[in-house]
């Protein structure tokens, strides 16, 4: 197996997430600050900043900070919160508000996103359209850390199983070994 090749920006619907080694794109309350820390492939954050054209997530992200953008602030673009209730939302520039299908969606952004890549940011709506055959990759940065609880990549209970391809690997049904060490933690001593 091989290091993932560059992404490049040629019109695909991509899931893309750092994810903890059980699963969890988020923690309890999408909380997000153990994303510290780890470190990536060089320039993969600049990689995805030249190859989004346009961003998909949910209306539970987007409360969290409406002020924040993808990649630290560094891509610039059209973002679409899909929600249910856009009439009490925090408005911001090149923010859209859908309440539309998922397909519809998955369609409105990616004609925004101009021939480059859609990223949805949402575990929830990733769901929905890998369901419906939407998505094109499921990117994935496994970062060295058990979670324990919090908002899974697929949490689907009931449906199908979905089978996906390895990319990276001449044999595309691998499965991808990984090994790890814990990290031995000081345990204060017991008064």
């Amino acid at each position: 197996m091989r290091d993932t090749d560059p992404q490049v920006g040629e019109g695909k619907v991509l899931c893309h997430f750092t994810m903890s080694l059980d699963g969890f794109v988020a923690g309890p309350d999408h909380d997000m600050s153990w994303m510290t820390g780890f470190t990536g492939r060089p320039g993969v954050e600049e990689e995805y900043t030249r190859t989004t054209g346009a961003v998909l997530g949910g209306r539970d992200g987007w409360d969290l900070d409406p002020d924040a953008r993808p990649y630290g602030g560094d891509w610039q673009g059209p973002i679409f919160v899909l929600t249910h209730h856009p009439e009490d939302a925090v408005q911001r520039d090149g923010i859209t508000f859908l309440t539309c299908d998922v397909a519809e969606a998955v369609r409105i952004a990616l004609a925004a996103a101009g021939g480059k890549n859609l990223e949805i940011l949402s575990p929830s709506i990733g769901r929905q359209a890998l369901q419906r055959g939407l998505v094109d990759e499921v990117d994935l940065h496994i970062a060295p850390l058990l979670l324990g609880d919090g908002i899974r990549l697929y949490d689907s209970p009931g449906a199908h199983p979905i089978r996906l391809n390895l990319i990276n690997s001449d044999d595309p049904i691998a499965e991808v070994n990984l090994r790890y060490r814990p990290v031995a933690v000081a345990v204060a001593d017991a008064p």
